[in-house]
């Protein structure tokens, strides 16, 4: 294979999964994945600063995207609900991954030092929708409280469209963010609740792409 041909980062990926599903991510190193990519460790370090970042690529313009939606977001909207639903428009462009995500999933839970990467990574988009909140003249405290269980939200609703990538992913946020208010205490049918909502912000269907590993945020 030429180590010139395009899309290296694309190819890396495939390489680290293929290795890390082949042996466990602990047992690969980086000059592996670069060699089953068909590539050099220099190549490898100009697109991933280290062997993690190939399952948390795109983390950050993910992050971007979820942020540029919220601005986007209704000023009808309460804040829980926008960022709802700037979390199911930025996970619908995951799409190409999910065929991924359930054994990304799992290489995260057998690795202690993936389980640190996946919170900070986490804790980063919290912190991006709180400052979008905050934006839009949400209260500092709330803003951070809201980011926080719309990321809980996202998570849970990606963990089971890992589980049956044939779900509808806006099912899936709903029927999650539904849950969180149940467990709330919060009555269906206020101004806030995803029945009243819904209706009037669609999330429009994505076009389907071509699978590729590295991500599920």
């Amino acid at each position: 294979m030429a180590r010139w041909e395009p899309d290296a980062a694309g190819r890396l990926q495939q390489a680290a999964m293929a290795l890390f599903l082949e042996r466990g991510y602990a047992e690969v190193t980086i000059a592996e994945i670069a060699d089953r990519a068909g590539l050099t460790r220099r190549t490898f370090f100009n697109h991933f600063p280290d062997k993690r970042e190939v399952l948390f690529a795109g983390a950050k313009d993910f992050e971007t995207s979820v942020a540029g939606h919220l601005a986007q977001a209704g000023d009808d909207l309460g804040p829980l609900d926008a960022a709802a639903l700037a979390l199911t428009h930025g996970g619908l462009g995951l799409s190409q991954y999910i065929a991924f995500a359930d054994a990304r999933r799992q290489l995260i839970a057998s690795s202690p030092e993936l389980q640190e990467r996946e919170l900070i990574k986490m804790a980063s988009l919290a912190s991006a929708i709180a400052e979008a909140l905050r934006r839009r003249h949400v209260p500092a405290r709330t803003a951070t409280l809201t980011a926080q269980a719309a990321v809980a939200v996202f998570t849970t609703a990606y963990g089971d469209w890992a589980d049956d990538s044939t779900a509808d992913f806006r099912m899936l946020m709903q029927r999650s963010l539904a849950d969180l208010r149940q467990a709330a205490g919060c009555t269906p049918g206020t101004d806030s609740s995803p029945e009243t909502k819904a209706a009037h912000h669609t999330v429009p269907p994505q076009p389907a792409s071509s699978p590729a590993p590295g991500q599920d945020m």
